[in-house]
């Protein structure tokens, strides 16, 4: 979906559709600009408020606009920007079957609103029908905002543009199944994604024997229980490689049984969606080299199948990591960590400048904060209010949870060095105590989405969070870098 940006209303049909933004308090103000025939009988006759997503078609209304509506804000200067989803689902979930072209009048939203609502049309418009017979008929191409002042400019449109292609194909990954995507899946498209931009992204793939040689062997603990072996993958996007690199790290389990710590067996086709830390350092590489950003990024996949067999790991089995700290693993449905560390491990090579590794990690992250923020956990203060800032930005917002010491002790072991869990207590905060153990040798943060990666219900599927805070980070750093 492609947006255009124009400071001036039209003063003819400038597309197939206009949808007019409109304040319950500035009813006339909000539409002055158009000549819109009997408008006050028409409100009277339909008791139109304009609150917050009421909808009035404007049928012939508008000279040279068949198609036209109003869409009430309530009182624009009350809106909250986490109510920007719903305007553009009621405007995106009209027109997409029916309009290659829309324009949106923008001139009553408040202007700090306009770039959020953007990417907020861009999320709506996302579709996943990949094995269906019946295809979705989206037709909608371009999206017209006007605004007579506007604090939107072209540099964030290309940045919304990024984001939209970058989160599309994080929720395309998250959302094919377990027997589609799997670790080699995941190095396949990484080379691909090096292919469509070979002047921007440099690839480099394990296989389990370099893994063994490297002493990975808490990441081959996890992988051994599976046909499918497992793949650390590096990509590299060198627009600046004179800057120490920003390395995102993602958990790729591409299937999570629990391995012989078995899952219960309800909801666990929803284990294909374990890969969706690993999906978002995918899809931020890509919105990367389509914004062109001047940064130095590398991306760090750990990507494995946790599954049940006679070569899985075993309760109390004790691991060595490529650290050299002695693992004893109490619980094979606690491998993301195991993956990772082997994986925080490994990055130290690329000297990097920070660390944010992104991860459905923990249940008890989805009890702590819902599926609405995600959990954030770093020791470093500057760091936490960076991320902060671009999840307010970006509206994929993150809430910092503890990283102390004192939660360390919960994962002694009597028999090495660390356990893999840390008891009923404090899941999230003890997986993330697990992580920094590995991290200590640079600036490093911790996003737990096991909450906001995807969705259940009736609107199942991966949401591509977080690729709009990842990106809105990243742009952040380049423009303080500038």
């Amino acid at each position: 979906m492609k947006f255009t940006l124009h400071t001036a209303l039209p003063t003819q049909a400038s597309s197939e559709s206009l949808w007019i933004l409109v304040d319950s308090e500035q009813l006339q103000q909000s539409t002055k600009s158009y000549k819109i025939n009997n408008l006050d009988n028409f409100i009277s006759a339909t008791q139109f408020k304009a609150a917050f997503n009421e909808n009035l078609p404007l049928i012939a209304q508008i000279e040279e606009q068949a198609n036209a509506q109003l869409l009430g804000l309530g009182k624009s200067n009350e809106l909250k920007p986490n109510k920007l989803a719903k305007l553009a689902q009621s405007i995106i979930k009209s027109s997409q079957n029916k309009f290659k072209e829309i324009t949106i009048d923008l001139t009553a939203l408040p202007t700090n609103l306009h770039a959020l609502f953007a990417l907020s049309l861009s999320q709506a418009g996302y579709g996943y029908d990949e094995f269906k017979s019946k295809k979705n008929e989206f037709v909608l191409e371009t999206i017209h905002l006007v605004a007579e002042t506007t604090l939107l400019d072209d540099a964030q449109l290309n940045l919304v543009h990024a984001v939209q292609s970058g989160q599309n194909y994080a929720r395309d990954l998250g959302n094919r199944p377990g027997n589609i995507c799997f670790p080699e899946y995941l190095a396949d498209q990484a080379l691909a994604l090096a292919a469509q931009y070979p002047d921007m992204l440099q690839v480099t793939i394990l296989d389990e024997q370099q893994m063994a040689d490297l002493g990975m062997y808490a990441f081959l603990a996890v992988s051994k229980g599976s046909d499918r072996p497992g793949r650390v993958i590096t990509i590299e996007y060198k627009a600046n490689t004179d800057q120490a690199p920003i390395v995102l790290v993602g958990k790729g389990v591409t299937f999570d049984t629990g391995g012989i710590s078995l899952k219960p067996g309800a909801g666990m086709d929803e284990m294909k969606f374990d890969m969706c830390g690993a999906a978002s350092v995918l899809g931020t590489m890509q919105a990367l080299c389509e914004a062109q950003l001047p940064i130095h990024v590398v991306g760090a996949i750990a990507a494995a199948e946790n599954m049940p067999s006679g070569q899985a790991t075993r309760p109390g089995d004790i691991v060595t990591t490529m650290s050299g700290q002695t693992v004893e693993i109490l619980n094979t449905d606690a491998e993301g960590r195991l993956v990772l560390c082997d994986t925080l491990t490994y990055i130290k090579r690329f000297n990097p400048a920070l660390v944010i590794d992104i991860a459905t990690l923990t249940g008890a992250c989805v009890v702590a904060l819902g599926k609405v923020v995600s959990g954030l956990f770093t020791p470093d203060d500057e760091l936490a209010q960076e991320l902060l800032q671009a999840g307010e930005q970006s509206l994929d917002r993150v809430w910092r949870m503890p990283v102390m010491e004192e939660y360390q002790e919960l994962l002694d072991s009597p028999f090495a060095d660390i356990a893999n869990i840390g008891g009923p207590h404090g899941g999230a905060i003890t997986a993330a105590c697990f992580l920094e153990r590995f991290t200590r040798d640079y600036r490093w943060a911790h996003l737990d989405v096991a909450g906001t990666a995807w969705l259940s219900g009736a609107a199942k599927g991966a949401t591509g969070r977080p690729v709009p805070l990842l990106m809105q980070f990243l742009a952040n750093r380049a423009q303080a870098n500038s």
